[in-house]
């Protein structure tokens, strides 16, 4: 059995049929859209960045190896790439990697938190700790579902485990901050911008059709189909974050 097979339990669910839906390609609601088709439009040192977003992936410098691990498991489990097939999975963790190994910040810290590389190495040392003191597992070996309640107490700031590694760091913000890196990631990649149907960069070919919704010419039609969340997720429910202040929100300095 491959391993694609061994991980069908996290596959999405067809509403229709009720059967698992194997990984794609090309998921999403645009097949056969390539954002990348357009790259002849784009300016060239648009075109370089992009092109290198695919080809070459910056390798791991900041985690350690036995952060890494934890990072690519708390990943997996906040933007689940199970219906993409191997070879076109987005590198999320080594995008964040990247960053965190040039320091780079959004231009502030909030005064309860500290800079994010340190942030980043006091939560998944946070998160290892709840899963050994819940589960006596690493996390990165937990089932998904174990994985979740765990995430899903930080969501909650009411962590469910390993309270004193939670002292020093605001639950809520680093919550914020590690998931906000996730997205960020995720959704600057080509790859994704194929599946939501994104026009991509519009310079130095602006957007042509800006009234009455119409498309692109290089746009696909929108072809949905009905999902549900895998049995292994424990919910696909929005809710709001625990933990008072809006993580966008408060002082800074």
């Amino acid at each position: 059995m491959s391993k694609t097979e061994q991980n069908k339990d996290r596959w999405i669910i067809d509403e229709k049929t009720g059967q698992p839906i194997p990984p794609m390609e090309q998921p999403g609601y645009y097949p056969g859209y390539s954002t990348l088709s357009q790259k002849a439009y784009w300016d060239a040192t648009t075109r370089e960045l992009i092109e290198k977003r695919v080809d070459h992936p910056p390798s791991i410098r900041f985690f350690s190896s036995e952060e890494l691990p934890v990072m690519r498991a708390v990943a997996d489990r906040l933007v689940p790439q199970d219906d993409r097939v191997e070879h076109r999975k987005i590198p999320i963790v080594n995008h964040i990697d990247e960053r965190l190994a040039k320091e780079e910040l959004e231009g502030y810290v909030y005064e309860d938190m500290p800079v994010d590389s340190e942030a980043y190495k006091m939560g998944l040392k946070a998160i290892e700790a709840m899963a050994q003191e819940l589960y006596s597992s690493s996390f990165a070996t937990l089932d998904p579902i174990r994985q979740d309640l765990i995430l899903k107490s930080i969501h909650d700031a009411k962590p469910m485990a390993a309270q004193d590694a939670w002292k020093h760091l605001s639950v809520s913000r680093f919550w914020a901050l590690i998931l906000g890196d996730c997205l960020i990631a995720y959704y600057s990649h080509p790859w994704a911008w194929d599946e939501i149907g994104f026009g991509g960069p519009a310079y130095p070919r602006p957007y042509m059709r800006l009234e009455g919704g119409q498309p692109e010419p290089w746009e696909k039609p929108e072809r949905r189909y009905e999902w549900r969340q895998p049995l292994t997720s424990i919910s696909d429910v929005q809710e709001e974050m625990g933990g008072g202040d809006h993580p966008r929100q408060g002082g800074t300095h």
